[in-house]
């Protein structure tokens, strides 16, 4: 079954599944402009994910056929996964901010081989066990990977400018944090049912209704740039709290108001989360042995493996944020790197 939401104002939405994932399904919005359907994010690159997004367009009047841009939130499968597809069917253009187009970029010409050795080393590095690592050193291992030949954008979204979607005023924020090129967009339009604040936010994946995204360290093979994830995602958090937005049409879940409320949860999340961590670094740990004891949605021995890895890289993202603080420390001669509580 297709569902698609109407949300007002020339703004639907179709959820498209996500394959095997809890998330369930990607919100992907239909903003009608006077040249014709503009999409903000895909869905994920499948069959039964592009049956759903075509099935959901013709729910809306319209069709794959005639969409005239795709806007991204950020490269991740679950958002630009489909966007070639939609430009190969449509001959819309697809617009990302510059950070995520040259991850994109680089994911093309990264073969698996490079992944898998990239990850096998971060992991090492981070106190892997053996047994964790043994799979990314199987010759076994898959030959292709899923997002690996994402759609090349050819166009930039500028944060402060508003988009090219003519009869709309839609303004692209820089968020970053999730992925270092996130964008979430702000519909500067009255809202359809007049609710109190300033129009309306596209929030891809920075801000959500019940849960906080994942923040891990920027994962590129070819970039070793040092950078702070979460203090970026904090800052942003703030940045998109000032704007006001009386509704929130996120990429996942459900749309819903009060942003700033639900900033401020977020913000005393993360800080009760860090204080946490400082009181399990009273004692070195590696970031692998660090992620073991953090709290997440089910016991560490029940989490599967990717997520596994998922879970230690947004452990690493904690760490460098206490670490930018003055809060924690590397132990110097450790190796693996352990941290502690300074």
């Amino acid at each position: 079954m297709t569902h698609v939401h109407d949300h007002g104002g020339g703004v639907r939405s179709v959820e498209v599944p996500i394959p095997d994932n809890p998330l369930g399904h990607t919100l992907v919005y239909v903003v009608d402009t006077d040249r014709g359907p503009v999409l903000v994010d895909t869905g994920w690159d499948d069959p039964a994910s592009w049956d759903t997004l075509a099935a959901g367009l013709t729910a809306c009047g319209t069709s794959v056929a005639e969409i005239h841009g795709v806007v991204i939130t950020h490269h991740h499968p679950d958002h630009h996964g489909l966007s070639g597809a939609v430009r190969e069917a449509s001959g819309a253009w697809i617009a990302m901010h510059a950070a995520d187009t040259a991850i994109v970029r680089r994911t093309r010409g990264t073969g698996p081989d490079r992944w898998f050795t990239y990850m096998t080393d971060k992991l090492t590095a981070a106190g892997a066990p053996e047994e964790h690592l043994a799979p990314l050193r199987s010759p076994r291992r898959p030959r292709a990977l899923p997002g690996f030949s994402p759609a090349l954008p050819d166009r930039e979204i500028v944060p402060g400018e508003l988009l090219d979607l003519p009869g709309r005023r839609v303004r692209a924020i820089w968020t970053p944090g999730h992925t270092p090129g996130h964008v979430c967009l702000h519909l500067e339009e009255e809202h359809p049912s007049r609710l109190p604040g300033h129009g309306r936010l596209f929030s891809g994946d920075h801000l959500l209704p019940e849960i906080s995204p994942h923040i891990g360290l920027y994962e590129d093979p070819d970039d070793d740039t040092v950078t702070d994830p979460l203090g970026d995602y904090l800052d942003s958090l703030e940045r998109v709290g000032r704007l006001g937005a009386a509704e929130v049409l996120p990429a996942h879940q459900y749309a819903f108001t009060d942003s700033a409320a639900r900033v401020r949860e977020l913000l005393a999340h993360h800080e009760s989360r860090l204080t946490g961590l400082l009181a399990l670094l009273a004692s070195p740990l590696t970031p692998w042995q660090l992620a073991e004891r953090m709290e997440w949605n089910r016991p560490w021995p029940q989490i599967p493996f990717g997520s596994r890895n998922i879970a230690v890289s947004e452990a690493e993202a904690h760490l460098r944020r206490l670490v930018k603080l003055g809060r924690a420390e590397a132990v110097t001669g450790s190796d693996p790197v352990t941290y502690v509580a300074v």
